[in-house]
């Protein structure tokens, strides 16, 4: 049976009918983002791309194609050897490039030849990457969007948490996106996804979605860390969700960041050099003293002047003024963070 062709619209629905989805790109554009699922088996190296293009460019595209044949040949045959060599004859591959092309249909070819069921995907991860950007500029305005908003250190991701384990549909932003969305925000060693990969992910979340339930998501800017919140998205969120305003006692929240934020507490330099880029809205004389108490160990009291003059007046300023249900936000209080205290208020929240 010759290689078949996979429309990029039908590919949603068909990933899970392969056996594997097989990324042909490099591995540069690989970590960039992929198909959901997807490994990559490169046809060229990221050096081999490059050296393939400069031939292409400077010589001419004869000279370029004879060099990358070579290259392509060594590696679609090291690949083979690798993976291919104990896989039955039923096992069916979806292979995929840039656009769909020379990459992929060459890849495709070999593994058509060998005899396995194999498609190829039309148009490529560019398609794919269409499909993903026209579903999350549709799907938001299906949703019914309910919007847990709160103070910094309320508990918000720990409820979304315990919502997602009580059954409830949850987009966690922030998982997606590495990043707990404030200057501190950015785990040592953690490093944010791409734009791309973030969008992908959040697509994941909403394909999976039954759109006649509610969907739990954080009250976010538009930025989470260096990434962009999907336009859409969020303007629905803000102007139809229905909000949820968690309340926690002052104890209760400086408890959850120091536990949140332990390691900042370890590495107070780390800390003094986030602590940096609220100079301009703190002023200098604020932050730098901020950074002298960290350095004393007076953790405690630097997250409470944080909550206090930083994060609790833009906060709740910027949720009145973007947020339309914010003014009739159901109240829901948490006396803690604790895993019972959790439970127990997802529950209810499921059940109303």
């Amino acid at each position: 049976m010759p290689v078949q062709r996979l429309s990029a619209e039908d590919t949603p629905a068909a990933l899970a009918s392969f056996d594997a989805i097989i990324d042909a790109r490099s591995p540069a554009e690989f970590a960039e983002d992929h198909l959901p699922g997807a490994i990559n088996w490169p046809v060229l190296s990221n050096d081999e791309r490059r050296i393939v293009g400069t031939q292409y460019k400077q010589i001419s595209g004869f000279d370029a194609r004879k060099i990358g044949a070579a290259m392509v040949a060594r590696n679609i045959a090291d690949h083979i050897d690798r993976w291919v060599i104990d896989l039955p004859r039923d096992w069916k591959p979806l292979v995929y490039c840039w656009r769909g092309g020379d990459r992929s249909g060459t890849l495709g070819w070999f593994l058509d030849k060998i005899g396995f069921r194999t498609h190829v995907l039309d148009g490529g991860y560019k398609a794919f990457r269409a499909v993903v950007r026209a579903d999350l500029d549709r799907w938001p305005r299906q949703i019914d969007w309910r919007v847990v908003c709160g103070r910094t250190g309320s508990g918000k991701t720990r409820l979304l948490h315990a919502l997602a384990a009580a059954g409830a549909q949850v987009l966690d932003l922030e998982a997606h996106a590495h990043h707990r969305g404030s200057v501190l925000g950015l785990a040592p060693g953690d490093v944010q996804p791409s734009q791309k990969a973030f969008e992908r992910a959040v697509w994941c979340d909403l394909r999976g979605f039954d759109m006649g339930r509610p969907v739990f998501v954080e009250s976010e800017s538009r930025k989470i860390g260096q990434l962009r919140v999907p336009e859409l998205l969020l303007d629905e969120a803000r102007a139809r969700g229905q909000c949820l305003r968690v309340e926690m006692g002052e104890a209760a929240r400086l408890q959850l960041l120091l536990e949140d934020y332990d390691y900042l507490a370890q590495d107070p330099e780390r800390f003094c050099g986030l602590l940096d880029a609220l100079r301009e809205v703190r002023g200098k004389e604020q932050v730098a003293n901020w950074q002298a108490a960290v350095r004393a160990g007076h953790i405690a009291e630097v997250f409470g002047e944080l909550m206090a003059k930083h994060y609790d007046p833009g906060y709740l300023r910027s949720l009145a003024q973007t947020f339309a249900g914010f003014d009739k936000a159901r109240i829901v209080d948490l006396a803690d963070a604790s895993p019972q205290t959790l439970a127990e208020v997802a529950r209810a929240l499921v059940m109303a």
